[in-house]
């Protein structure tokens, strides 16, 4: 059995190794998550260091850990991302599931405007086919119809609730978040479309065709590189 340790080692191995991409001049999208946040303090040392770059984070969570560390910010009213450095909830043959930290809206936003995208992740995150339950940012009262069509498409959507307060999960965009199961899905294409159509849904946590690059930490030091 794998432990946390060696998992957590995997996910900065990967991490620190695509921020190797990012050179000066560089406007980087910052993602969110526990790897994500490996790449971010990685880049704040290279600013230390005399790295010139500016991000765009994509949460609340990114923007305090980028100027804890002294990344500046910018937005995308102003710049448009070189590259984004992103996790993934699992990634199969370069498409994502993505939203487990309930930023995928932000994170879809961001992850789409740049010229290149690199998701980070360990091998934990790699599947055959994508069967990790979808997030779905709904509109609050909009809930209980986006889940009737998210059942007419074949899932099972369970609103996400907080562990440390009363009620749902509130996304930084004032939104609740539906989980929803799917199972193995044959066609990412065809359920993005499906969930994109639901009046209500805000975004879906399904990345399909954005990822140029997967840094995949493994065991012994060991970081492949998929590329699509």
């Amino acid at each position: 059995m794998k432990s946390t340790d060696g998992s957590e080692a995997a996910k900065r191995r990967a991490a620190e190794a695509a921020t190797k991409e990012v050179v000066d001049g560089m406007v980087v999208g910052l993602g969110t998550g526990s790897t994500t946040a490996y790449a971010i303090r990685e880049l704040g040392r290279a600013v230390d260091a005399g790295l010139d770059v500016r991000g765009i984070p994509t949460s609340y969570q990114s923007r305090s850990l980028a100027r804890e560390v002294g990344i500046p910010l910018t937005t995308l009213d102003d710049a448009t991302p070189d590259v984004a450095i992103d996790g993934a909830d699992q990634f199969a043959a370069g498409d994502l599931v993505k939203g487990g930290g309930a930023a995928h809206a932000r994170e879809k936003v961001v992850d789409a405007s740049a010229d290149r995208l690199l998701v980070v992740a360990d091998e934990s995150k790699r599947a055959a086919r994508l069967d990790h339950p979808v997030p779905v940012e709904v509109l609050p009262d909009a809930a209980p119809t986006v889940e009737a069509a998210v059942r007419d498409l074949g899932g099972d959507p369970t609103l996400r609730v907080a562990t440390r307060k009363d009620g749902p999960v509130v996304t930084d965009n004032g939104n609740v978040v539906l989980d929803c199961a799917f199972g193995a899905v044959d066609s990412p294409t065809d359920l993005a479309g499906g969930l994109s159509a639901v009046p209500g849904c805000v975004e879906h946590g399904l990345f399909v065709g954005l990822a140029d690059a997967v840094y995949v930490g493994g065991a012994d030091e060991e970081v492949t590189v998929e590329r699509y």
